[in-house]
C-alpha cells in the first residue's frame, strides 16, 4: 500500500475520484501537445475511464490516480499502479503537469520525491510508457533517469517502455 502523504513534502497529495472529472478534464485540455502525440483528445468519458482502468490483475486498492495540490491549485496529476508489472515495481500510467507551471523543474521534483519514497517503501523499479513521437515527454523522462528498454507497436504509432532503477 502506498502512503500518499509521503509522495511529496511540498504538495498535498490526494486520490482523485469521479467527482473530480471536470477539473481533471479542464487540466488536461490545457496540455494540447500531449494529446497531439497520443492520438486522442481528452473528453469527460476518457477521464472517467482513466480514473478506473487498471492492468489485468490489479484491483482498485492498488491504483492511485492522484492530484498534487498547492493550496487549491492542481499542480500535477499522476496515475500510479502498485505492484505492476511485478511486485517490486510501480508503474506510472500517466503524469501531467499544470501547463502554466511547466519548465520550472516542478515536475522533476515531484518525480524525484515520488521515486525516493517508493525506494524507501521497498520498490526496486518504476516503469512507464512514452509516446515515441512526443519529444517533450521523451526528454522529460530521460532527464529524470528513465531508460528506454524496448519499443512496442500500437495503432497510430509506438510506445517506448522505460524504467528507472531505484
Amino acid at each position: 500500500m502506498i502512503d500518499l502523504s509521503k509522495l511529496s513534502s511540498r504538495y498535498r497529495v490526494r486520490r482523485m475520484s469521479d467527482s473530480d472529472a471536470d477539473d481533471i478534464l479542464g487540466f488536461c485540455l490545457q496540455n494540447a501537445q500531449y494529446y497531439q502525440y497520443c492520438g486522442r483528445q481528452a473528453d469527460r468519458d476518457q477521464v472517467l475511464g482513466d480514473l478506473h482502468i487498471a492492468p489485468p490483475g490489479i484491483g482498485p486498492s492498488d491504483k492511485y490516480y492522484v492530484g498534487f495540490y498547492d493550496g487549491e491549485l492542481l499542480v500535477a496529476i499522476m496515475d500510479l499502479i502498485d505492484g505492476y508489472p511485478g511486485a517490486d515495481t510501480c508503474y506510472i500510467g500517466f503524469f501531467m503537469m499544470n501547463a502554466r507551471l511547466q519548465g520550472r523543474g516542478i515536475g522533476s521534483g515531484i518525480i524525484r520525491e515520488t521515486c525516493r519514497y517508493l525506494k524507501g517503501a521497498g520498490f526496486s523499479t518504476v516503469c512507464l510508457a512514452i509516446d515515441r513521437d512526443n519529444p517533450q515527454s521523451t526528454h522529460f523522462w530521460k532527464k529524470n533517469g528513465f531508460q528506454v528498454v524496448r519499443e512496442v507497436a500500437r495503432d497510430g504509432g509506438a510506445l517506448l517502455v522505460a524504467e528507472r532503477a531505484l
